[in-house]
């Protein structure tokens, strides 16, 4: 077998999502990220938060303008904003999930009001429980808009809800 074999045969598959990150200092990058066409973790293609949460360093980033491959730093990533598909509306109608609507702002200054679609289980389904995940840097946002953000916890200044008795629920039961 030659060398050209060989490595066509290691290959994973990979496709492309169009998405726009936001990386500090740089700002605003049009491209693509690389998804398994196969995700290594359940049915159906890799998600972005699977790869953005996947303990890697850097991203692999296929940048539009001006076009070429770049390797960003995980850390230096602030969000990562994408289309909704039918997979990830399929997930958030899910009837396990209720939706957590929450306005965060974040180092940036930037405020983002949307909703958090996650399947938790019953003794850490509050939104505190969530953002403490130690096992994963990015959070999904679901937009009223149809885009769907992935935010990097070490860039949240603050989270919040507009339901007082929830949040003084959460409060006393944090306590």
């Amino acid at each position: 077998m030659d060398n050209d074999t060989l490595n066509n045969t290691l290959k994973v598959p990979k496709k492309l999502r169009p998405v726009t990150l936001w990386v500090h200092p740089e700002g605003r990058v049009v491209g693509s990220i690389y998804l398994r066409t196969q995700s290594p973790h359940h049915a159906g293609s890799e998600q972005p938060l699977e790869v953005l949460n996947a303990c890697e360093s850097f991203l692999v980033f296929n940048r539009d303008e001006p076009a070429e491959l770049r390797f960003y730093n995980i850390k230096s990533v602030i969000r990562i904003e994408y289309e909704t598909t039918e997979e990830d509306e399929a997930v958030s109608n899910d009837s396990t999930n209720t939706p957590m609507h929450c306005h965060l702002q974040l180092m940036d200054g930037s405020y983002i009001d949307g909703s958090i679609h996650e399947s938790l289980p019953p003794s850490h389904a509050r939104l505190l429980d969530y953002l403490n995940r130690n096992d994963e840097a990015f959070i999904k946002i679901h937009m009223e808009d149809g885009l769907i953000y992935l935010i990097n916890k070490s860039y949240i200044n603050h989270v919040h809800v507009n339901d007082i008795g929830t949040t003084h629920t959460e409060t006393q039961e944090a306590g």
